[in-house]
């Protein structure tokens, strides 16, 4: 007898979701924890340094960090700088271009949806967002200052206008070359190399194969037309900048020494980074082996394959251009979701119900930690790894963590069965999860990440008025969260002029503590982050008072 559908008793969100449905949930997701916290180290503080650099001294042409040239694609650090400008009435310059960040995730995760509809279809396509935006690592990146979300929105578009020529070609071709020369105005031009010979498989497979390779010639002018007005642009205002920009692409063109290593780290990555899009990926592959040679499983494959190898040879085993491998990914797993049996696709379902509903209840409790000092263990321990904290409580701030909690429960009480159930609920509860975080426990991460207090001790330990300060060992990170809390610049000890500085501020200890002395340097002042136990792990800040005779 045929199977009927279940009817809950309480009507919950149809699946597949869609229009204003997938919307909403999407949109929770991409902007929630884009503010409310300072830049934190690494790519964060990095990107929005050079943002601050933009923003203050108008150095749109060339953007630069804490007062040095900083040879990169502007495109990302240009739209970050136009958000925070036009949100400084209501946001600080951090968030404000972090904003940019969430338009290059709406805007992949629309590209995505777009892409799959042409490769599996209308009703298969709603699932591509949700496994793009439900992966691991996507989560790690998205609410991040990151440039490499620019290149995953190219890739993303390049896909959908590669997959778009059999059904509009010139459409197709025109979406194709603009993904790429933006993506290289994003993000210079290695992430954009491996969708070259992609579309050059694209063509090969066409029916229309003459057709094709012309709007394929045409679509790379036009990459070149997009990208080149910079070029052109520097080489009439900037041509030392220019220099150090191709220095720059050439040294990752020409990056690793080690590929076959980079590319076992990138395969021992993507079962966790790229969960759960790499499992059903790989029983897309099983369970439509005969299909093997066909355009809906021919094309991701190649994408990835291609993408792989690009990334293994100019980035190395790293995290942020690991985002470009999962729009193949995610392409070739949303299959997999309407071919999963029915022991798996519960297994999946159950398996995400259960785990974010754990999640959610250990945020919870550890917010009652931070907060009440309940329970005493886990508060202690709290304490210790981010020691000074003290909690308060926001009553916005559970109220928003209070409502997505019932939301939760309402979503998992009424869903109807449907293939798509699975992914649904684990998209969902990682948005309950990363929700439950930025509203209650964002306060506690961000007092041990931050590097404002940092700053404003370092500030206090200088002068007025005073020499200029030389550093070494300092991350770009660093020096740019000092750039932009309190407008430190240090010049690099490899300079002449940063050679004369009387201020020398090191990040570790020295490794030679005796040239330190015979220099006459003197240590003023140390400081670092609650979490930074060691004297490794914090700044110091030395005086010359005796200068070595000439």
């Amino acid at each position: 007898m045929p199977a009927h559908p279940e009817h809950p008793r309480f009507k919950g969100i149809p699946l597949p979701p869609s229009g204003w449905t997938l919307a909403v949930l999407l949109a929770l997701y991409i902007f929630t924890g884009l503010v409310g916290h300072d830049p934190w180290k690494n790519d964060d503080a990095l990107t929005i340094g050079i943002v601050h650099d933009i923003v203050a001294n108008g150095n749109w042409l060339t953007p630069g960090l804490a007062g040095r040239p900083y040879p990169d694609a502007p495109l990302y650090y240009w739209v970050a700088a136009a958000s925070s400008h036009v949100f400084s009435w209501l946001l600080p310059v951090h968030a404000g271009a972090r904003l940019a960040s969430g338009l290059c995730t709406l805007l992949a995760l629309a590209f995505i949806l777009l892409a799959a509809r042409e490769l599996h279809g209308r009703e298969a396509a709603p699932a591509a967002p949700l496994l793009l935006a439900g992966s691991i690592g996507f989560l790690f990146h998205a609410h991040e200052a990151q440039p490499m979300l620019a290149a995953l929105t190219a890739h993303t578009a390049a896909y959908w206008g590669l997959f778009l020529l059999g059904r509009k070609p010139v459409a197709g071709a025109c979406y194709f070359g603009s993904a790429l020369g933006l993506g290289f105005l994003a993000n210079g031009l290695p992430p954009m190399l491996p969708l070259v010979p992609l579309a050059a498989f694209v063509v090969w497979r066409s029916e229309k194969r003459q057709q094709a390779a012309l709007l394929l010639v045409g679509s790379l002018l036009l990459a070149a037309a997009l990208g080149g007005a910079w070029l052109i642009a520097l080489l009439a205002n900037s041509p030392d900048y220019l220099a150090a920009f191709w220095r720059s692409e050439s040294t990752q063109l020409h990056a690793s020494a080690q590929p076959l290593v980079n590319l076992w780290g990138l395969v021992m990555m993507l079962p966790w980074y790229a969960w759960p899009a790499f499992p059903l990926a790989g029983w897309t592959l099983w369970a439509k082996r005969r299909q093997f040679t066909t355009r809906p499983l021919a094309l991701p494959v190649v994408a990835f394959l291609m993408v792989l190898l690009g990334v293994s040879y100019c980035f190395g085993a790293r995290s942020a251009p690991a985002l470009l491998l999962l729009p193949p990914l995610v392409l070739l797993a949303v299959p997999g979701i309407t071919s999963l049996r029915r022991g798996a696709a519960n297994a999946f379902d159950w398996f995400g119900m259960i785990t974010f509903s754990v999640f959610a209840g250990v945020v919870w409790v550890a917010w009652c930690a931070t907060v009440f000092g309940w329970p005493e263990r886990l508060a202690r321990q709290a304490s210790r790894l981010e020691p000074g904290f003290i909690g308060h409580l926001s009553i916005p701030a559970v109220g928003l963590a209070l409502f997505g909690t019932a939301v939760w429960c309402w979503l998992i009480a009424t869903s109807p069965r449907s293939p798509m159930r699975g992914i649904m609920h684990w998209m969902a509860g990682l948005t309950l999860f990363w929700l439950l975080t930025a509203t209650l426990l964002m306060p506690w991460v961000d007092h041990g990440k931050t590097y404002r207090p940092v700053s404003a001790s370092l500030a206090r330990a200088l002068p007025e008025t005073r020499n200029c300060i030389a550093s070494t060992n300092v991350a770009d990170s660093i020096l740019a969260s000092l750039d932009y809390f309190d407008g430190i610049r240090t010049l690099t000890t490899r300079s002449e002029a940063g050679l004369d500085c009387d201020w020398l501020l090191m990040h570790g200890l020295p490794r030679d503590k005796g040239a330190i002395a015979a220099g006459g340097w003197r240590k003023v002042w140390e400081g670092g982050r609650p979490s930074d136990r060691r004297d490794a792990e914090k700044l110091q800040l030395y005086r010359r008072d005796v200068r070595k005779a000439p």
